[in-house]
């Protein structure tokens, strides 16, 4: 069945940036129980921007997560020491580079990593109880397409 959303519909709740964007809030919200009720109450939905990097790969300068991120580096910056204040990274000068920092897990943000995997593996299950798995695949390719508009 293929539905063609009619153009007079373009700002209605049935447009696809509202759709993404409470998709996104809803998935947010689910996550961030998720963490609350492991014991992460202080994690927000936009210190992923900051952590899923790190846990890629730690250690990246802030001007890599922020282009990681599609965000300023003053945005990152700001990101950065939120996520310091909540213990959950340590920022290191370079030694390559003085005038610059790399962003570290902490020790809870090791934690948090670990506790992230298990909730995110929870709510991929969960998509593919309620999708089925090749709609959940698709979903994914169509978001990785709208990221490369």
């Amino acid at each position: 069945m293929n539905r063609t959303i009619p153009r007079s519909a373009a700002s209605t709740t049935t447009n696809v940036g509202f759709l993404l964007a409470k998709a996104s809030q809803r998935f947010n919200e689910l996550l961030l129980d998720g963490f609350a009720d492991r014991g992460f109450p202080e994690v927000r939905a936009s210190y992923g921007s900051v952590l899923v990097p790190l846990f890629e790969q730690d250690g990246r300068r802030v001007g890599e997560l922020a282009a990681l991120s599609r965000l300023s580096k003053q945005a990152m910056t700001g990101l950065v020491k939120l996520c310091e204040d909540d213990g959950l990274v340590v920022r290191e000068r370079d030694a390559d580079d003085g005038r610059a920092f790399r962003v570290f897990l902490s020790a809870r943000g090791r934690r948090l990593q670990a506790v992230a995997d298990e909730v995110l593996r929870e709510l991929d299950e969960e998509l593919v109880r309620s999708l089925g798995e090749r709609k959940r695949d698709a979903l994914i390719g169509a978001l990785r397409g709208v990221i490369d508009l």
